[in-house]
C-alpha cells in the first residue's frame, strides 16, 4: 500500500513539473511580437489519463483552416468504414434501348493523379468492357448520371478569389482528373503578357481573358476566377518570367460534361459510334421546376467500378490536405443521411456531423461547419473539440489505427514534410496542419515513449508570416 502510495505521488509530482514547465513556455508563446494582437487557441491532453496538461482559450471557436479535415476523415470513418469503396456502373437505359448510362456514386478518384499514374487508364478499361458486353447497334447515346449531389457544387460561404482555382474544385455525382486542369504559358517574352500554350486535358468552349503579368521571384501567384459551369475564366496576379512551359492549375467547370466526352472518343476508338454525350442537368433543372419523373431507368449492368478504400482516400485528404477528396466525402456523409438527390447534402453533412459528435458525447457547441475542407473563412472549432475528437478516435473508435495512420508524420511527409524537422520530434508527431492567410493550426498527436499526448493549437489573425509563425509553434511544442 505504501509503495503504491509512493508511485501515484511520483506521477503527481511528475506532471506537475511538466505542467508547470508547459504553462512557462505557453507564456513565452503568448509574448511572441507577432502575436500581439492574435487569438491563440491552445489545448493539450494527456492520452492515457485524460488530464489537460495546457489550456489557453481551450474553448474560444477559431478559424481552424485544412484541420477542419480531421472532422471529415473522422466522420467518414466511423459512419462509413475504412473498407468503403464508391462505386461507378455502367448500364442500359431499360426505358431507352439506345441509351448508355454511367451513373456516378461521387467517387472523387476517376483518373485522380493521386492514385494514378496514368489517369486515363480507367477510360480504357470502361471502353474495352463495354466493347464486349455491348449489343451490336448502329449509334448509341452516352446520359451521364452526375446529379447525386445536385450542382451547387461548392460551399456558398467560400470566397470569390477561391471560386475557379484547383483548391476549390466543385464536388459533383461524377468527379475526373481530381476535377482540375492544367493551363500552360510561355513566359519567355519579357515584354508582353504570358502565351496560352496549351490546356490539359482540353476542354472544349473553354476560354479565358488572361490579365497576368510576369515577375522575376519564380513565385505562382497567378490566380483563376470563375463560376461552376460557366466556361468563361479571368487570370489574373503574376507568375515567373523566362520559363518556355510554365501551369498553373484550375477547376473543371464540368466534370461530368468531361467524362462523358473523352469516354465517347475511347469508345469511337473501339469501333462504338456515339452520337450524343448528354449530362443529367438540364433534365435535373426541369424536374426541378416541372416535377417531370426521372428520365431514365437502369436496365442491364454492364461494368461495375470500384474506387480504391476509404482508408487511402482519408490518408490522401490528411497527407496532402486535399480540399476536393474532403468535400466528396463531406457530400457523402450528408447524401447518406438523405438519399433525395434535391435536399442540399452539404447541409445533410453539417447537420450529420453535429449530431453523431453530440452523441459520442463532445459537445459541437464551439463547431460552425460550411464546408468539409476548411476552405470556407466563416468554419470555426475551439482547440478543445479538436482534442476531444481525437482523443475519441484513440480510445473509443474502432478505427483508431487507421485514423492514426492517416496522419502525416512530422518531418517525414506531406504538409507536415518541414515541421518539426530534425527536431526530438520528429516521425513522433502525427498531426493535421492547417493554414491559409492570417491562420496556423496544427492538431494531431505526440507520441514519444511514455508521452501520449493529444494536442491543438491555433492562432488567428497573427502580423507575421505562417512560416515564421510555424517556428513559434514548433519551439512551443518542444516544450510539451
Amino acid at each position: 500500500m505504501l509503495m503504491k502510495q509512493k508511485i501515484l505521488l511520483f506521477i503527481f509530482v511528475v506532471l506537475q513539473t511538466i505542467s508547470s514547465f508547459a504553462q512557462l513556455s505557453l507564456q513565452q508563446f503568448l509574448n511572441t511580437p507577432a502575436l500581439k494582437h492574435a487569438t491563440v487557441g491552445v489545448c493539450a491532453k494527456d492520452l492515457e489519463t485524460g488530464k489537460t496538461l495546457i489550456s489557453h482559450n481551450a474553448d474560444k471557436s477559431l478559424t481552424p483552416a485544412s484541420t477542419l479535415k480531421l472532422i471529415t476523415t473522422a466522420t467518414a470513418l466511423e459512419l462509413l468504414g475504412p473498407d468503403y469503396r464508391y462505386v461507378t456502373t455502367l448500364a442500359l437505359d431499360a426505358d431507352n434501348p439506345s441509351r448508355i448510362l454511367v451513373l456516378g456514386s461521387g467517387d472523387p478518384t476517376l483518373g485522380s493523379d493521386a492514385f494514378d499514374e496514368n489517369p486515363y487508364a480507367f477510360l480504357s478499361e470502361w471502353a474495352d468492357a463495354l466493347k464486349t458486353s455491348l449489343p451490336k447497334k448502329d449509334a448509341w447515346e452516352l446520359y451521364i448520371v452526375d446529379d447525386l449531389f445536385g450542382y451547387e457544387g461548392v460551399s456558398p460561404q467560400w470566397t470569390w478569389e477561391d471560386l475557379g482555382n484547383y483548391y476549390a474544385a466543385g464536388a459533383y455525382g461524377i468527379s475526373v482528373f481530381d476535377n482540375t486542369y492544367r493551363l500552360y504559358f510561355d513566359t519567355t517574352d519579357r515584354n508582353s503578357c504570358p502565351k496560352i500554350l496549351r490546356i490539359d486535358p482540353p476542354i472544349r468552349g473553354l476560354s479565358f481573358t488572361n490579365y497576368l503579368t510576369l515577375n522575376t521571384t519564380g513565385k505562382d501567384n497567378a490566380y483563376i476566377f470563375g463560376a461552376p459551369f460557366s466556361y468563361e475564366r479571368t487570370i489574373r496576379g503574376n507568375i515567373p518570367a523566362g520559363r518556355v512551359s510554365f501551369s498553373i492549375k484550375g477547376d473543371i467547370p464540368d466534370p461530368g460534361l468531361l467524362l462523358g466526352e473523352k469516354l465517347a472518343e475511347y469508345l469511337q476508338k473501339s469501333g462504338i459510334n456515339i452520337h450524343t454525350v448528354k449530362t443529367a442537368r438540364t433534365d435535373y433543372i426541369l424536374r426541378v421546376c416541372n416535377k417531370m419523373p426521372q428520365p431514365y431507368r437502369v436496365g442491364e449492368v454492364l461494368y461495375v467500378h470500384r474506387s480504391c478504400l476509404l482508408s487511402d482516400i482519408v490518408r490522401e485528404i490528411n497527407v496532402k490536405s486535399n480540399n476536393h477528396f474532403a468535400e466528396h466525402l463531406f457530400r457523402t456523409i450528408g447524401r447518406a443521411q438523405d438519399c433525395n438527390i434535391y435536399s442540399d447534402p452539404l447541409k445533410e453533412g453539417i447537420n450529420f456531423v453535429n449530431t453523431f459528435w453530440e452523441s459520442k458525447g463532445i459537445s459541437t457547441s464551439s463547431l460552425f461547419m460550411y464546408d468539409g475542407c476548411g476552405l470556407a473563412p466563416q468554419s470555426a472549432v475551439s482547440p478543445a473539440f479538436l482534442c476531444d475528437l481525437l482523443s475519441y478516435m484513440d480510445k473509443k473508435s474502432s478505427y483508431s489505427q487507421v485514423f492514426f495512420n492517416s496522419l502525416p508524420k512530422a518531418g517525414e511527409e506531406g504538409t507536415l514534410q518541414y515541421f518539426m524537422n530534425k527536431t526530438k520530434y520528429a516521425g513522433k508527431i502525427r498531426a493535421k496542419s492547417g493554414s491559409i492567410s492570417g491562420v496556423q493550426c496544427y492538431a494531431g498527436y505526440l507520441v514519444d515513449g511514455n508521452k501520449r499526448y493529444v494536442f491543438a493549437v491555433m492562432v488567428n489573425k497573427f502580423t507575421d508570416t505562417n512560416t515564421q509563425i510555424r517556428r513559434v509553434i514548433e519551439k512551443f511544442l518542444l516544450s510539451l
